[in-house]
């Protein structure tokens, strides 16, 4: 079952039953269709009990059927939508006497395999870590991306407040707010073609970086392009810069000589929140949407500068608003041996699990294919595989799930790469660990981690 989250920014935002979809049609609730079709198929003559019996069956089915559309349909119109591990939102709706939409990450309602919407977080979140395929499975099993291991910039509008412009981005031009949507907040864009905002990094971009942002681009001419570099305006810029496209394609683009154009089709984000990553190595990148890679170019010539400009190539509008989630840039792409050998220790920021759960996320796969390839490629090395949290929930189930995650890194290594048991030791640290403040969500995220420590060879 599918039903289509809302976006901020419509006509009438606040008033449910009338707010757009992600498309932009607005209507007083969702519809389910259910639809059966049969081929070939002989009919025999029924008795008449038989009959009396199949006509009872389908009238109690239809009945339970029509309930559970008809809760679906009063949920979707009056409840408060809530993402399924955002206790904030599900404990303000509890207290005030609101009833809960659990969704995804995506906004997507949370139901179980009838159809029944889910209103408990821990029952949600086993459902859909259930519903997760493993890290290399499928669609993930040539997905590559490595995230960058030192944090230069990560925002996910959390800490700012609905309807302000939000702290940590620089303000350039055009109409750029913080909205609520879904239980979290995202940087909506409704302005003119061109409108932008700027990060301004600590640092100048080193040769090897990673940029990872959340899009949703409705219109089917809507485009972001992210500059290394300031400009105004992409159709004045000659240099080469990145390009994330509502329907067309995503990728690495240019202008001028040496232009690099290596775009394959993308999935469309016009639907949802889509997570785009560029990986950068020197004149080497790479762009991904969801599990699949859609550029591949290895001529790009990026001005590394201390900033990265967001631009909207294409006006967005109250009823087709540019929506911008999680933003993290990150320095890395160091090999993992040579961090191990230099300073015994390194992050692997790469490695995320399903909330309150030790189920590895299938975007880890890059990582962890990094790490295996290691360890057998160096038959001499060990390593304590460690778990971290952050400071949310009880400190004894914090250190219990830290020990189990590690030990779900070391069991998805054994299983995968020919690799011996007694190299690899886990330990869980739960919140004792931090390294970064809890009080904000980025130090949170920066806190939630694995981290891999060289062990000393026996004897």
């Amino acid at each position: 079952m599918m039903i289509r989250p809302t976006v901020p920014g419509g006509p009438a935002a606040n008033t449910p039953e009338d707010s757009p979809t992600p498309g932009g049609q607005t209507g007083k609730s969702t519809t389910l269709l259910l639809g059966i079709v049969v081929f070939g198929l002989s009919i025999l003559p029924i008795p008449a009990e038989g009959q009396i019996l199949r006509k009872l069956k389908e009238t109690v089915q239809r009945a339970a059927e029509d309930e559970t559309l008809n809760t679906v349909d009063r949920l979707t119109r009056d409840g408060v939508r809530c993402i399924f591990d955002d206790l904030e939102c599900i404990r303000g709706a509890a207290e005030s006497g609101e009833e809960i939409i659990l969704t995804d990450s995506s906004g997507e309602p949370v139901a179980d395999d009838d159809g029944n919407l889910i209103d408990d977080p821990d029952q949600a979140a086993s459902t859909l870590a259930e519903r997760t395929p493993r890290p290399g499975e499928g669609a993930w099993a040539n997905y590559d991306f490595v995230p960058g291991n030192r944090v230069l910039y990560v925002n996910d509008f959390s800490e700012d407040r609905v309807g302000d412009f939000p702290r940590g981005l620089e303000f350039v031009s055009g109409n750029w707010e913080v909205v609520e949507w879904g239980g979290r907040r995202l940087l909506r864009n409704t302005g003119p073609r061109h409108s932008t905002v700027r990060i301004r990094l600590p640092e100048a971009l080193p040769e090897t970086f990673t940029v990872e942002i959340e899009a949703y681009l409705p219109h089917n001419n809507q485009r972001l392009a992210l500059f290394t570099e300031e400009t105004r305006g992409l159709g004045n810029f000659q240099g080469q810069y990145f390009s994330i496209a509502g329907v067309h394609d995503t990728g690495i683009m240019g202008r001028g000589d040496g232009t690099v154009e290596s775009a394959n089709p993308a999935p469309r984000l016009h639907e949802a929140l889509t997570p785009i990553r560029f990986m950068v190595d020197g004149s080497y990148v790479k762009a991904y949407v969801h599990e699949r890679r859609v550029g591949n170019a290895p001529n790009v010539t990026l001005v590394r500068s201390d900033l990265l400009q967001i631009e909207n190539a294409y006006h967005a509008t109250a009823d087709d608003p540019i929506l911008l989630g999680h933003i993290r840039i990150a320095a890395g792409g160091r090999d993992l041996y040579d961090v191990l050998a230099e300073e015994g220790r390194i992050a692997a920021r790469g490695i995320t699990f399903a909330v309150n759960s030790d189920r590895i996320r299938p975007e880890s796969t890059g990582t962890l294919r990094e790490m295996g390839l290691m360890l057998e490629e160096h038959p001499d090395l060990r390593l304590s595989i460690e778990g971290h949290t952050d400071s949310d929930g009880d400190d004894d189930l914090n250190m219990e799930l830290s020990a189990r995650r590690a030990t779900a890194v070391k069991a998805y290594l054994l299983q995968t790469f020919d690799i011996d048991a007694d190299r690899l030791e886990t330990r869980g640290f739960g919140e004792t660990a931090p390294v970064a403040p809890n009080e904000t969500s980025a130090g949170k995220a920066e806190n939630r981690r694995v981290e891999l420590v060289r062990l000393d060879s026996p004897g």
